[in-house]
């Protein structure tokens, strides 16, 4: 059963009633369009999609529970998605996670038509993201906390209790609060979703939290060792010895 043939499946996705109700008053102008739940936090869209199987996702990005972005990490191939938000610096972030269109609050019928038909597969991305994209650049917000999944149980780490992070092929290794866990992403991904004011690439397998580095001993000629707040031993290689005393200021 295709998208075109069958009734598209929606789930609204807003922790305000207003931006919930504007959302129906424009899928009401399209017949074939079935909304099978509306949730009012991050938790319950990701219910609705295990329990549902909804076509698309028109979700928010600030919400309670769960964040936008821990949603679309959550459903990540289950479901389409469309955010929509009253914040455009989170754009360029938005498509790390496939979204097929990001809709900026206040948006017209017009706006939403094109999204939609865009998610039918129907049309082509619309022009107006062009210029959302171009004015996000540069004012991308950085990883407030990191999701991890832990079998049938998520995780929730504050970015700031992250102490290192090492590479483990294509995973990453996170210590936090005393604890090591494991999350499906590349060191470089991670990285770059990251504080680049906090977090330092020392070594090409290790990312630390420079608020965390307690001293840099000199291990060979051209490496050296950070010894971090909870005892941690993280090589750092000649670069990534630059790098410290660039952000520590000599």
């Amino acid at each position: 059963m295709t998208l075109d043939s069958a009734p598209l499946r929606v789930v609204i996705v807003d922790d305000e009633s207003l931006a919930r109700s504007v959302l129906r008053e424009y899928l009401a102008s399209h017949a074939d369009v079935q909304i099978v739940a509306e949730c009012a936090n991050g938790y319950d869209a990701v219910q609705a999609v295990a329990e549902l199987a909804p076509d698309l996702l028109l979700l928010d990005i600030q919400m309670p529970k769960l964040d936008g972005f821990e949603v679309a990490e959550l459903v990540a191939g289950k479901v389409r998605l469309i955010f929509v938000t009253a914040h455009d610096q989170f754009a360029l972030r938005a498509f790390d996670y496939h979204a097929l269109d990001y809709l900026l609050k206040p948006y017209s019928q017009q706006r939403f038509d094109q999204a939609l038909a865009h998610a039918r597969g129907s049309a082509v991305p619309p022009a107006a993201l062009a210029g959302l994209l171009g004015a996000a650049r540069g004012r991308q917000v950085p990883l407030a906390r990191v999701l991890i999944r832990d079998g049938g149980k998520v995780h929730i780490i504050a970015s700031d209790k992250i102490v290192y992070v090492e590479a483990q092929d294509d995973y990453v290794r996170i210590s936090a609060d005393g604890r090591f866990h494991l999350k499906n992403q590349r060191l470089s991904e991670l990285e770059s979703q990251l504080d680049a004011r906090q977090f330092v690439r020392v070594h090409r397998s290790y990312l630390i939290n420079i608020g965390c580095l307690s001293q840099i001993e000199q291990a060979t000629r051209d490496s050296h060792v950070a010894i971090l707040h909870d005892g941690s031993r993280v090589p750092v290689s000649k670069s990534g010895y630059q790098k410290v005393r660039d952000m520590l200021g000599g």
